[in-house]
């Protein structure tokens, strides 16, 4: 049986279309569409339920050396209130699951990762904590804190405006991709400037037994209710990646375009010699974003041709409400993936051209 997050009555009683998602029933769309719900978020304010998505704690004297060596970034050198996305991955450097780490204050840090990945993260995080404590006996504790704590994201240009009137604290003040605590209806919130849309907004977090009331508060403030499908559509506008989708464990940060998320040079990161030999090879094929040329939407799985030699994949693609035209990424072989270069994409047999273009399709002005 799927899982439900706290806020399942209030989508299903605002007409919700709720479908299966990484082990969760979730809202995919509400009555006025998908294509509406876009606008909104890139226009004013939209509010997506994300706690589907998992919060691990982990806390102890150790938890910053011991996040290190799992982590693709220092942890242990974020400041109090700084958050990093990175990469959970294996002693291959296959992508096991991308993820945010948040430093909530001395040898506290919450990790929150894909929902659909995190039965495999879980297990595989404890297994290496384990391991740690075994080879250096540290002080490490591990609490999954995914059912008493919700998740709502605020996102749009006027996110940061609505959520600073709702809150007793100078939200604007938090910088991208750092959290601070604030008041809201009298309960206390982690607000973090994170987001998944290409929008100002912020992600925050707080008692779940409090989400029905305060998703409410956002509604009746404005915000429109937004589903998983225009999140979808958000996301591949502004260029960002779905593990499952555009990369998975079968993929390494390099050939994935995310290089930028990667400090392989150190001697405790389980990943970093293969990560290093990666690096310094170079890889066949990297991710790219294309652009339809004629008429035809790009799909996961499609292949991608050059003078009839078929030369990649689709990985994600959708027509884009914002720019107007039908968009997609997926994996090409590098000397083909120049910006500019005439590709042609096999949509279920009909030879579609397109063009390659430089990632991200959309960049908030």
């Amino acid at each position: 049986m799927a899982k439900r997050t706290p806020l399942y009555q209030t989508h299903v009683a605002s007409g919700a279309r709720m479908v299966p998602f990484g082990g969760w029933d979730m809202p995919v769309q509400y009555a006025q569409g998908i294509i509406h719900e876009v606008r909104k978020v890139r226009n004013t304010v939209g509010i997506f339920d994300v706690s589907h998505m998992a919060r691990l704690e982990f806390a102890g004297n150790h938890a910053g050396q011991f996040l290190d060596t799992v982590l693709s970034i220092r942890a242990s050198r974020l400041k109090h209130g700084q958050a990093r996305y990175h990469m959970i991955c294996n002693e291959k450097g296959g992508i096991i699951d991308d993820a945010i780490v948040y430093n909530l204050e001395t040898n506290r840090f919450l990790l929150v990762v894909n929902a659909g990945n995190a039965d495999v993260d879980k297990e595989w995080l404890s297994l290496q904590k384990d391991r740690f404590i075994e080879r250096e006996g540290g002080d490490v504790d591990y609490v999954d804190r995914t059912d008493e704590i919700a998740m709502i994201a605020v996102q749009g240009p006027n996110a940061v405006a609505m959520l600073s009137k709702m809150t007793d604290s100078e939200i604007d003040s938090i910088g991208r991709f750092h959290a601070g605590e604030a008041t809201l209806d009298g309960e206390r919130i982690l607000a973090a400037q994170t987001g998944y849309t290409g929008e100002d907004g912020f992600e925050i977090m707080f008692d779940s037994l409090h989400a029905p009331a305060i998703w409410s508060m956002f509604v009746d403030a404005g915000a429109t209710q937004c589903g998983l499908g225009a999140r979808d559509v958000l996301r591949l506008e502004a260029g960002l990646m779905l593990h499952g989708s555009d990369m998975t464990v079968e993929n390494n940060p390099y050939e994935a375009g995310l290089r930028w998320t990667v400090r392989p040079n150190r001697s405790e990161y389980i990943a970093g010699a293969t990560l290093r030999k990666i690096r310094d090879k170079g890889t066949a094929r990297i991710i790219a974003g294309f652009e339809m040329r004629s008429r035809g939407i790009a799909r996961h799985g499609h292949p991608i041709a050059f003078g009839g030699e078929e030369i990649g994949v689709v990985t994600s693609g959708t027509h884009s409400p914002t720019l107007g035209k039908a968009i997609a990424m997926g994996y090409i072989d590098v000397e083909r993936s120049e910006v500019g270069t005439a590709v042609q994409i096999d949509v279920r047999g009909r030879t579609v051209d397109a063009e390659v273009v430089r990632l991200p399709f959309y960049r908030r002005s």
